[in-house]
């Protein structure tokens, strides 16, 4: 199972705690107007890359404390991102997941298009969609005031969105 990726970050710190190996997908639903990365709406063009490849990267890096998935929406390619995601776990690393649906959308579809599963191995959430007249650049990666951080294992227990600093 491949994915269609608009790029990586290797050691990023703006995409959640830490030292972060940050993985943009190719392709979003939502064109938001303001969008930090327009490049990535087409869900035609960027690159074919297999899972295993990122693994290596990211094994390389022993000062990672994270991965994020970022895009792009990578509910869209919520499956291979799950399968991804259990590797990383396995490697003792964390996953931040930006998303411009809400938890809400994404508990009530849990069972369409894998998206369930990538909720599960999510630790944290970053949910909505970009709106620029809430846009802030005080705000703790995130891009809009809408924008909620949530612990994604909680909110998934108690079966609603539960919010949390990082």
């Amino acid at each position: 199972m491949h994915l269609q990726l608009s790029g990586t970050a290797n050691d990023s710190i703006v995409d959640g705690p830490g030292l972060r190996f940050t993985i943009f997908v190719q392709g979003c639903p939502h064109h938001c107007p303001g969008c930090h990365n327009p490049q990535t709406h087409p869900f035609e063009g960027g690159t074919v890359t297999e899972p295993e490849t990122l693994l290596e990267r990211i094994r390389k890096n022993p000062l990672l404390d994270g991965v994020t998935f970022s895009g792009g929406e990578p509910f869209c390619q919520a499956k291979p991102l799950a399968a991804l995601g259990e590797e990383i776990h396995r490697m003792g690393l964390n996953i931040v997941t930006y998303t411009g649906y809400t938890f809400e959308y994404l508990l009530a579809h849990s069972e369409e298009q894998h998206y369930g599963e990538l909720l599960a191995v999510t630790d944290y959430l970053i949910d909505g969609p970009f709106i620029e007249s809430q846009k802030s650049y005080q705000l703790h990666f995130r891009g809009s005031a809408n924008q909620r951080i949530l612990d994604c294992r909680q909110s998934l227990a108690e079966g609603r969105a539960v919010e949390t600093e990082l």
